[in-house]
């Protein structure tokens, strides 16, 4: 990825006789019966949402409140005024792309290199809790100072997407914005349905509405595979296995992109991510808090699956993945509806955008600890049933041939910048001191491969 991002934040034959054509039947039958039980699962979790959701005409005073007590303000001409600017192409054939989680970890390096080479971005997060807002607001306001408006609101706000439409003609959206982590789905699954099945449902509605519709790129998960254990992992293996929640929600939102596809036009590229890191990552991530723990010499846990096997995962640099999806932008075709109406059919893919090099955990702490110059307290324990998954491999021969995309980040590389970010970064937030320091040292650090 850039320089500033370094610091900035799925014949005819004889005849038969009737038993034959009997089984046949059953046959059709059954192999109907997944589709059709999948589907129901979908459907489902979709109601349950709109049940519960603030904006459902069946939802209580107090679910209403909801989106009061969020308190996000937007509109007005000073606030057009700044969509607009940051929505200005400077680049030949750019695009114009409302990039949602702006102030997430992908969508601040996605949205910074679009403006670096001169594209149109408006960035839209709600900078919920989930993990320190202090961390999104830093990577907002260098984004703000590299030109990159980020409005503050919720993608279920549809009052606010259509806005943002009727301000802009977007030409891409790239939808980042979930709720992310494993884990997590067990203290709090409502809010896995609320942003991964209903936020995508919401965007997808007004982007069928939109004229022109534009093409969207989406971030799906490696989770998906689940309890798949063939690899490396293709696009073309199951994933009607999920292993936790926020795996079953993204798996459900590309049958439901599939859907709008299907039925309105929309263009639409998803996007399996595996195991992304680097500078402005997120803290619930491994590496991350494993860095952290490590210098303030606090145990770190490390699993290990059955029989003492070791867990691994593909790990992919943020560089790296910046470039799967600007090519996911770049290659995608125009949408063919209008107004809601579909025209013609319209372009459908997934991607794997891994590295393709599995690393076993263990081997990361050893890295982290070579970086660190200090020795990790480790407490090995087996992997508990919390929707994690032992191993993940990315098969990215797709991507190599329809996007020309090629990881080049080994893991202690990339390591290396993060490790020299997170130092950089807890030694400014200690100080206090002022977030455009970073930028005018990155010159001074490493330009990111």
């Amino acid at each position: 990825m850039s320089q500033h991002m370094d610091n900035i934040p799925s014949t005819p034959g004889k005849f038969k006789s009737d038993k034959y054509h009997y089984i046949h039947r059953f046959r059709s039958q059954s192999s109907l019966a997944k589709p059709i039980l999948w589907s129901l699962f979908f459907f489902s979790v979709i109601c349950f949402f709109f049940l519960l959701s603030p904006t459902s005409p069946m939802s209580s005073p107090a679910d209403r409140s909801r989106r009061v007590l969020a308190n996000y303000t937007w509109g007005g001409p000073e606030w057009e005024r700044k969509v607009r600017q940051s929505a200005l192409v400077r680049s030949d054939h750019g695009h114009t792309v409302l990039v949602t989680g702006g102030a997430g970890f992908v969508g601040s390096h996605v949205s910074a290199a679009l403006k670096r080479r001169g594209d149109g971005v408006i960035g839209l997060d709600n900078f919920n809790n989930y993990y320190d807002p202090e961390l999104k607001r830093h990577r907002r306001d260098l984004l703000e100072r590299a030109g990159v408006f980020v409005v503050e609101g919720d993608i279920n706000d549809s009052e606010l997407l259509r806005k943002l439409f009727d301000v802009v003609a977007f030409t891409h959206v790239m939808h980042l914005a979930a709720q992310a982590g494993v884990r997590y789905a067990m203290q709090n699954p409502k809010s896995y349905v609320n942003s991964n099945i209903a936020g995508l449902v919401n965007l997808l509605e007004v982007c069928k509405s939109a004229d022109p519709q534009p093409a969207i790129v989406w971030a799906s998960s490696s989770s998906v595979y689940g309890l798949n254990s063939k690899v490396p992992f293709s696009e073309k293996d199951r994933t009607d296995r999920p292993a936790s929640l926020y795996a079953a929600t993204k798996k459900a939102g590309e049958a439901i992109a599939h859907t709008y596809n299907h039925i309105y036009g929309l263009s639409i590229t998803g996007l399996r991510f595996f195991t992304v890191y680097g500078p402005w990552g997120r803290p619930d991530m491994a590496y991350f808090f494993f860095t952290r723990d490590i210098l303030k010499g606090k145990p770190i846990t490390i699993f290990e699956g059955p029989d003492h096997g070791s867990v691994a995962r593909d790990f992919t640099y943020i560089d790296d993945i910046v470039k799967g999806c600007l090519a996911a932008l770049d290659t995608a075709k125009k949408s063919t509806g209008t107004g809601g109406k579909k025209k013609g059919a319209a372009q459908f893919r997934i991607f794997n955008l891994g590295n393709t090099s599995p690393v076993d955990v263990t081997k990361l702490v050893s890295i982290l600890e070579k970086l660190l110059k200090v020795k990790a307290q480790r407490r090995v324990l087996p992997m508990p049933r919390n929707g994690d998954v032992q191993y993940t491999h990315a098969n990215i021969s797709l991507a190599q041939r329809e996007l020309g995309y090629k990881p080049t980040t080994d893991l202690e590389s990339g390591l290396k910048k993060f490790v020299r970010w997170y130092i950089t970064y807890q030694s400014k937030s200690k100080k206090k001191s002022s977030w455009a320091l970073p930028i005018c040292m990155n010159r001074k650090l490493e330009a990111s491969t």
